[in-house]
């Protein structure tokens, strides 16, 4: 078996069309040492990526339209992932055909292992450490999560998709934006203390459930802490221990998550999209928006 990270030319930054037909193409575009990303476009074909290696990598997988599908000839599975969605994988040994299907769009980056080792905290309850250990244990395909596509991921992949219209520095530009990529949806992961107690872990998780139903209007401390059979002091300690964050922040969190999907649909303006989230005013809204992911939201409507 041969790497996909380290069988390409002494070259930082490369693309290869390997295909190309009027208005359809599949391309793979060669970051760096350990980042890698193919882009497909397709109407009427099918294009297959063969991947058998032995890198030990994550994979995220984003299906803006139509089809994607995954046969994995190590436990002869097949998985399809549907349009509007990301996936992250990770995988330590590789055996699979990846398959666009007709009229679909689709992006797939690969990182290598050693390159998130730079980043690491040592700390396991951060993101990165988190994916990195996954990365080092013997597994096939372990999906670690799927989302929507928010308004946020798919404004950076279209920056990495482009940088190769830029005239210089194309790969340590292309790190750049893929980090700043991986940080936004690894920062969406759930990442819970294994030392938390089951009775608090229990409220906390009560707690996100109300909280998720009605984070446009939610209840006060005391009558949350109420439906989760317990006292606001209590609520307010075990839910920042648990999901690492305060139950205002995590309302303004879901709002802002929820803005973010929003942002796509072409006919919200910012000033619904705000209202529908449970902010009155646009300019709060779109200050909290630009605080959290540092992109305005009137930006990510000009794409």
């Amino acid at each position: 078996m041969e790497s996909l990270f380290f069988n390409t030319p002494n070259q930082r930054y490369q693309i290869r069309e390997l295909f190309k037909n009027s208005d359809e193409h599949l391309t793979r575009v060669d970051i760096s040492n350990g980042i890698l990303f193919y882009n497909a476009l397709l109407k009427d074909s099918i294009k297959e990526i063969e991947l058998k290696n032995i890198d030990r990598m994550s994979m995220i997988i984003v299906v803006k339209r139509g089809t994607f599908v995954i046969k994995n000839r190590i436990n002869f599975e097949e998985i399809e992932l549907k349009e509007n969605s990301i996936t992250i994988y990770t995988s330590s040994r590789q055996n699979f055909s990846l398959i666009c299907n007709r009229d679909s769009e689709i992006f797939i980056l690969f990182v290598a292992d050693f390159f998130f080792k730079r980043y690491l905290s040592f700390d396991e309850n951060e993101p990165i450490d988190f994916i990195y250990e996954k990365m080092q244990k013997e597994t096939i395909l372990e999906q670690i999560n799927q989302q929507p596509i928010d308004a946020l991921s798919f404004y950076l992949i279209e920056k990495i998709i482009h940088t190769q219209k830029d005239k210089n520095m194309l790969s340590i530009r292309s790190i750049c934006r893929v980090i700043e990529f991986i940080t936004h949806r690894f920062s969406l992961l759930d990442m819970i203390d294994k030392s938390i107690k089951k009775e608090d872990l229990d409220i906390a998780i009560r707690a996100k459930e109300h909280l998720l139903k009605s984070f446009q209007n939610p209840p006060t401390i005391e009558v949350l802490a109420h439906l989760c059979a317990t006292n606001a002091n209590r609520l307010k300690k075990v839910f920042k221990r648990v999901h690492q964050t305060t139950i205002y922040n995590y309302t303004q969190k879901l709002r802002l998550e929820k803005a973010n999907l929003l942002l796509r649909e072409e006919f919200m303006s910012i000033g619904e999209v705000a209202k529908e989230v449970g902010y009155r005013h646009q300019g709060h809204f779109s200050k909290l928006f630009f605080k959290t992911y540092g992109v305005y939201p009137k930006d990510l409507l000009k794409r």
